[in-house]
């Protein structure tokens, strides 16, 4: 029986991690696929507190795993593909093993959802495909780029793009915007984004070095097929919140992202079940607010095992 369990190891499960195993509360941390999150994909991370020259991001998550380590979190490779969250003891199932806690912590992410065309995936992270303008733009500026995507995502970012590059090319399978009215006011209206209509993205195209030249492109209608010369591409079709064995047991929304009580970022419905990190919320998706939500789950773990001892 384990006091706390933590399901992920990204920066909210890392950081409540560190956070439950200072409390003494000794936890166990199941890391799935992806060892680190997302973040381990990216080549320099700039906007995480304390890095003034920044950091790689493989590099930082190995430092908060050695971190949450040196407190006493211990970590074990698994998948978990079916739970039982009612009563005082939770249930956690893989495949060979099921897990027992008193207390559990889901921090399981998300990930972004690829155009799973040829060269996306071997230049993502650090070789000029990215699905993240927040994290990644300034790295881009002066250059010409590609935002892939035509909902309110995707125009956040073209926007967000224009502090730093010199165009941006909106690339969108239909004539129109999905994006809400006054986004796609502000997105048609500014005069460094360009809209390319009806066209799907073929191949990401590389240059000598591996990284990002340019993109194969083919017009949905007319079936033409052109190029289109670019030096980052920024992938904005959506994420998908790795929640799917939690179907039925917590209240997931239209999206998949799991819901929290009223006036808590972390608290579910059921006593004793937290959530953190991007698998509960789809506005902010970065490393430092992942991180906050992991220390409020901690926290609130720590009090409700202290009040139900």
């Amino acid at each position: 029986m384990e006091n706390v369990l933590i399901l992920g190891t990204g920066c909210a499960g890392l950081t409540a991690a560190i956070y439950t195993a200072r409390a003494n509360l000794q936890p166990l941390v199941i890391e799935g696929v992806q060892p680190g999150g997302q973040l381990t994909t990216t080549s320099e991370v700039e906007n995480f507190p304390g890095f003034p020259e920044g950091i790689d991001g493989f590099e930082l998550m190995d430092r908060l795993r050695k971190q949450a380590t040196r407190f006493g979190t211990r970590f074990e490779s698994d998948l978990i593909d079916r739970v039982e969250l009612n009563g005082p003891v939770k249930y956690l199932h893989s495949a060979t093993k099921r897990y027992e806690t008193k207390a559990l912590i889901v921090a399981t992410g998300a990930s972004p959802r690829m155009i799973g065309v040829p060269g996306e995936m071997e230049m993502f992270g650090g070789n000029g495909v990215t699905t993240c303008a927040t994290c990644d733009g300034a790295f881009y500026r002066g250059m010409e780029v590609a935002v892939v995507g035509g909902g309110d995502s995707a125009c956040e970012e073209a926007l967000f793009l224009t502090r730093f590059c010199t165009k941006i090319h909106l690339i969108h399978r239909r004539d129109e915007l999905r994006a809400s009215g006054i986004m796609a006011k502000r997105v048609l209206e500014n005069p460094k984004i360009q809209p390319v209509w009806d066209t799907v993205v073929e191949r990401v195209l590389a240059d000598g070095e591996g990284r990002v030249r340019g993109l194969a492109l083919k017009h949905r209608i007319t079936g033409a097929a052109s190029e289109l010369a670019v030096k980052g591409v920024f992938v904005a079709i959506g994420h998908q919140p790795n929640t799917g064995p939690f179907t039925g047991a917590l209240p997931l929304d239209e999206l998949g992202y799991f819901i929290t009580e009223d006036q808590s970022q972390v608290r579910t419905k059921l006593p004793g079940v937290f959530v953190a990190g991007d698998c509960a919320d789809h506005v902010f998706r970065q490393a430092i607010t992942a991180a906050g939500m992991g220390c409020q789950a901690a926290i609130e773990a720590e009090r409700w095992l202290a009040e139900h001892e």
